[in-house]
């Protein structure tokens, strides 16, 4: 419509860059704001007609996704790894904004989803719970490496327990090894709490949702698993097929072809040859992928999983290959579970049953 606006936001920690182009790709506006609400909101409620907005995935997008959406008629949070053209040419605040509102205008970006109120909180206790699993495998790591610098050997988790510390300390001859020991110690144990109580937590949130039930049923999932699903897809509707699941979670293969076609009397004909595979793609969410590649490592030594392993093992597959496939079974089951509801079926696992929607 000629009275529709594109805005393009280049969000920085102090300031905010906008760019406004109207229908015809003409720029009626350029302006810098302070990064607040207040100053967003007024900005763009001092523009007229049909507004839509855009700004990329980053630190703060999340927060000013909840500032934006409701004020206009359409926003995109686009991924900032497909706006290669933001690379070419000149480079500025400025200039990112009016190519962001340009692309916009011109249909060309790729949208990041964003969950909706019901998962916002579950999604901040799965960030809280996981860094505190980093800070207190950090610290144990730290520890060990204490220990294995004096050529002590320290397999195993005895020696994080409080009942043999002393046992443990009087392995270090050296006074200055003795303290830093020490206070590592000490920092370990208000974490190992603190992680005990941040899962305690994110369970009971989680446990509000009904795909925790629903989920429940897939073997290997266990409540933590379930949780930071939840947490991360939000939605399940968003994933049409298994494919584009299986790409989120990092599980997609990539392939590259090129020259496909050859022309003969009766026009253009497809080259016969495979496309050469490069590996699965690198774009992914990273904590998903971590999540149904350690369910799949426990499937394979156990049921119903384990048969379907062995099963593709024995058929000639490569054990690495074969994990993947599993991977994608529990991930499949997973998503179409959530979806439909109803009951997990082990007599589902076969591969024939897993042919593409």
């Amino acid at each position: 419509m000629t009275n529709d606006k594109y805005v393009g936001l280049d969000v920085h920690q102090a300031s905010t860059s906008i760019a406004v182009l109207d229908w015809d790709g003409k720029m009626i506006s350029n302006a810098v704001v302070r990064t607040t609400a207040d100053a967003i909101r007024d900005f763009i409620n001092g523009l007229s007609g049909t507004i839509h907005v855009t700004f990329e995935e980053g630190t703060q997008a999340a927060w000013l996704y909840e500032v934006v959406k409701r004020l206009v008629a359409e926003l995109v949070v686009c991924d900032p790894r497909k706006n290669k053209v933001l690379a070419v040419g000149n480079k500025g605040d400025r200039i990112d904004a009016t190519k962001l509102a340009e692309l916009l205008r011109g249909g060309l970006l790729k949208s990041v989803f964003h969950s909706n109120h019901d998962t916002k909180v579950l999604k901040q206790l799965t960030h809280n719970y996981d860094s505190l699993v980093s800070d207190t495998t950090r610290v144990m790591s730290r520890i060990k490496a204490v220990f294995r610098g004096q050529a002590i050997p320290c397999s195993g988790r005895d020696v994080y327990y409080k009942r043999n510390r002393e046992q443990w300390m009087t392995r270090l001859a050296e006074p200055g090894l003795r303290i830093r020991a020490q206070f590592l110690f000490d920092e370990l144990e208000p974490l190992k709490a603190l992680r005990r109580e941040a899962k305690k937590v994110m369970l009971k949130e989680a446990r509000r949702h009904k795909a925790f039930k629903i989920l429940s049923q897939v073997p290997t999932l266990g409540p933590i698993r379930i949780a930071q699903i939840i947490a991360v897809v939000g939605a399940p509707h968003r994933f049409r097929t298994r494919r584009q699941f299986w790409a989120y979670c990092g599980f997609a293969v990539v392939t590259r072809s090129t020259d496909d076609y050859r022309w003969d009397e009766n026009g253009p004909l497809r080259r016969s040859r495979p496309p050469a595979t490069r590996g699965l793609n690198r774009n992914f969410n990273r904590r998903l992928k971590h999540v149904f590649k350690s369910a799949a490592l426990q499937g394979a030594g156990h049921e119903p999983f384990k048969s379907y392993y062995q099963a593709r093992v024995a058929a000639g597959m490569r054990p690495e290959m074969a994990r993947l496939t599993l991977a994608r079974k529990i991930a499949n089951r997973t998503l179409t579970l959530w979806k439909n509801g109803g009951q997990f079926n082990e007599r589902k696992l076969s591969a024939q049953h897993d042919r593409a929607t």
